[in-house]
């Protein structure tokens, strides 16, 4: 019986390990590719969150904004803000972001719940930084930024091809209001 507790034990510790770091993936979904000469200085700033998912840390929410700012230690601070509308108040968590290789390409991981981390991956932005998308680690994650309130129906567009190609399910989108 020793012998089994000996085994069973460490073992069920490191399945347990594996699952906890499966859960932190930095990754990328397959299919996608960061944004390579990415300027992350002109990143910067206030966004308005235009689509996402539904998941449970962004439920029932709406006036969404997410600004960006350097720390002083490099890193970037990730405040993001919105509005509970079922609850009847406003919500905001900081985090920080950390570039995965180089500040030149847009892979990022973020972490508002340290040590988690997850991918934060701008896929596509326009020459002005003005429209973003951006993918988390797997299908579960996507948002289409924008620094207004709106976004061009050709942007729209383009932004939802390139989802679908590498596997969203982008009628199950949530147009954020801003109201």
């Amino acid at each position: 019986m020793k012998t089994f507790q000996k085994i069973a034990i460490p073992f069920s510790l490191g399945v347990l390990g594996l699952l906890v770091l499966s859960s932190c993936s930095v990754g990328i979904p397959k299919g996608a590719t960061a944004v390579q000469n990415f300027n992350a200085d002109r990143y910067l700033g206030t966004w308005y969150e235009i689509a996402r998912f539904d998941y449970k840390f962004e439920k029932d929410m709406d006036n969404v904004t997410a600004t960006y700012s350097k720390n002083p230690d490099g890193t970037i601070k990730v405040d993001n803000k919105g509005y509970n509308y079922v609850k009847k108040e406003w919500k905001q968590s900081v985090g920080e972001a950390r570039f995965v290789n180089k500040e030149t390409e847009a892979r990022l991981k973020v972490s508002f719940f340290k040590p988690i981390w997850a991918g934060y991956n701008v896929v596509d932005i326009d020459d002005n930084y003005q429209y973003a998308l951006v993918m988390g680690n797997n299908l579960k994650y996507l948002w289409i930024l924008s620094r207004t309130k709106e976004l061009p129906e050709s942007i729209r567009q383009r932004f939802l091809e390139k989802a679908k190609r590498v596997g969203y399910k982008t009628d199950e989108l949530i147009w954020v209001k801003h109201n």
